[in-house]
């Protein structure tokens, strides 16, 4: 029978302004360990710190934009736009734009704190 999942979990944000993660499938909703996908609502402003992640992560814009930094540029991604970062590759995600952005984050495997690989503060 598939399984039905009635809500997702909220999750705390790194960054410099709340931004709201609601995990559908992942290792803390379902105990997923082999994928994880939330929905991310991040206000304007908002930066997090850049990351070296061991999992590959692929992010579909569905409002606003999402300005990456990675090594050697910056692109913005659009609504309707996405991304795909790789295993090892660093990034940095943020929201300059007024009303900020929402966003799908797919991570293979699943997102887990210990492989993000944040850059000290």
């Amino acid at each position: 029978m598939p399984e039905h999942i009635k809500a997702p979990s909220i999750i705390e944000a790194a960054g410099n302004k709340p931004k709201r993660i609601e995990e559908y499938f992942g290792r803390v909703n379902t105990g997923h360990e082999n994928a994880s996908v939330a929905v991310m609502t991040s206000p304007q402003g908002w930066v997090e710190p850049g990351q070296r992640p061991a999992f590959e992560e692929l992010t579909i814009v569905l409002e606003g934009s999402l300005d990456v930094e990675f090594e050697g540029g910056q692109m913005r991604v659009s609504a309707g736009e996405a991304v795909r970062a790789r295993p090892g590759e660093w990034v940095r995600y943020s929201t300059p734009e007024t009303g900020g952005a929402r966003y799908v984050a797919i991570c293979l495997p699943a997102f887990s704190p210990d492989t993000v690989h944040r850059d000290d503060a």
